[in-house]
């Protein structure tokens, strides 16, 4: 395990092929075709399920994160978007990047 720089014994344990809930080819599935987006200028009142829907026109979005301050819960205007394969995620890119959502400019990138 001392080869695999950095990943925790407990997250292989996590993987194994006895743990049903997190089988071993979905490491693969999201180290090879997962691909999140960098979300810059989202609005502080966009929700991350505005956010998902505003994304998932172009493909199965796995996931939205908008980053918040810890103590105030507000959103810091940035965030991330996951989606499932590489080409979806480059459609994303060129068609959001400018784009308006919620009354301010997204930049999108890789």
């Amino acid at each position: 395990m001392a080869g695999l720089g950095g990943v925790s014994r407990r997250f292989l344990r996590n993987i194994s092929p006895s743990n049903s809930t997190y089988p071993a080819s979905r490491l693969f599935f999201y180290r090879t075709f997962a691909s999140k987006l960098f979300v810059k200028g989202v609005s502080f009142l966009t929700t991350e399920e505005r956010l998902a829907g505003a994304f998932s026109q172009f493909g199965h979005v796995l996931e939205a994160k908008i980053i918040r301050n810890k103590i105030t819960n507000k959103s810091k205007g940035y965030g991330f978007v996951t989606f499932a394969t590489e080409i979806e995620a480059d459609k994303a890119v060129e068609a959001m990047n400018g784009k308006v959502l919620d009354g301010r400019a997204l930049v999108v990138r890789r």
